[in-house]
């Protein structure tokens, strides 16, 4: 396809992984004894090809925002979210006065946060130009009854994933942050895991924002038919999106992949970004060596994607927002893990 023919993907330095496992434990401590701090020290110094790692300075949050059709549901009626879909403009708006989750605590670790409308259902003529510029359509099918996206959809918005991410990069970001807006947004997520490690929707399906018992066995019950809908077609990654994902979800993806074409840790955050690097893995297999798991959500599909592709989350906060809010918190625990390596002293200075 041609929006991987130029997908080449560098591999973290092993010699400085090494020479920083050794580093550690030549330092002031018992062997061993700062536990996760210093398996996320040796990760990062793998990523900066030196040792220590570079400071982690410019983080930057990129939220993908996007309706999808699945969550409108007829007065009276189960639906797949606690709320409205309405509410996905809304909060694009609540994000650029920075009130939002995620811009309230990247604030507090000195991280930039940007929004792109990517496929909202609405116009949103009011907010600035950046905002909308790369939009790729206006909501998504119903995934139950119907494709999400129409032919080559993905493909274009896999691409804008890929040129947000060359622009943080080229800014000077030195950790990135999928962030997702959007009404629904667990629901695409729990059928794209679903579709990726073949399986079924109980296996899949949580509560999201919160909705009820009801919601909840709703919310299986279109996840099964979209499942349903799709079986046999979806082995292809680009037909998984267009089948099953939304633009954003297709976005994103373009985001993990092309970090790491740049050699830019990312740091995943709640089932949404889980499951869109279900996704980037299967179109860069290696790119999942530059991915760590900010913290484990509630989402039973974020947990499934985390033991699929071998990651331990740095936080367990029993978060549930998104927006890359969870990922944001693993931040300050990623620095100390630099720390270690950057200011202890070794037991050979004791001597």
């Amino acid at each position: 396809m041609t929006t991987t023919r130029s997908l080449v993907v560098p591999l973290p330095d092993t010699t400085a992984t090494c020479q920083a496992r050794r580093r550690l434990d030549e330092l002031v401590k018992p062997v061993g004894s700062l536990g996760r701090l210093e398996e996320l020290a040796a990760w990062l110094c793998g990523a900066h090809g030196t040792v220590p790692p570079r400071p982690l300075d410019d983080v930057r949050v990129a939220v993908f925002a996007g309706d999808h059709g699945v969550s409108a549901a007829p007065p009276g009626a189960p639906g797949v979210s606690a709320y409205p879909r309405e509410l996905t403009a809304a909060m694009v708006r609540v994000f650029q006065a920075g009130t939002s989750g995620v811009t309230v605590l990247a604030r507090e670790v000195g991280a930039r946060v940007r929004v792109l409308d990517i496929a909202v259902d609405a116009e949103l003529d009011d907010v600035a130009r950046d905002v909308v510029a790369r939009k790729v359509r206006r909501g998504s099918g119903a995934i139950d009854v119907e494709d999400a996206l129409t032919p080559g959809e993905a493909e274009q918005a896999f691409s804008v994933g890929r040129a947000v991410a060359d622009e943080e990069v080229d800014a000077g970001a030195d950790l990135l942050i999928p962030g997702d807006m959007g009404i629904g947004n667990s629901t695409v997520a729990a059928a794209l895991v679903g579709a990726s490690l073949g399986l079924p929707a109980h296996r899949v399906v949580g509560t999201g924002t919160g909705v009820d018992e009801t919601g909840h066995a709703h919310k299986i019950a279109v996840v099964e038919r979209a499942l349903h809908r799709v079986e046999g077609r979806v082995a292809d990654p680009f037909d998984r999106l267009t089948a099953l994902g939304s633009a954003c979800a297709a976005a994103t993806a373009g985001f993990l992949v092309q970090a790491a074409v740049r050699s830019t840790p990312v740091v995943l955050d709640g089932v949404f970004s889980l499951a869109a690097a279900l996704v980037a893995r299967d179109i860069a297999p290696d790119a999942a060596r530059w991915w760590l798991a900010g913290h484990r959500s509630t989402e039973p599909a974020q947990s499934v994607a985390l033991t699929a592709l071998g990651l331990e989350p740095i936080l367990d906060l029993g978060l549930r927002l998104g927006e890359g809010s969870g990922a944001v918190q693993a931040v300050p625990v990623l620095r100390a893990a630099r720390a270690v390596l950057a200011d202890m002293g070794s037991l050979a200075d004791l001597t």
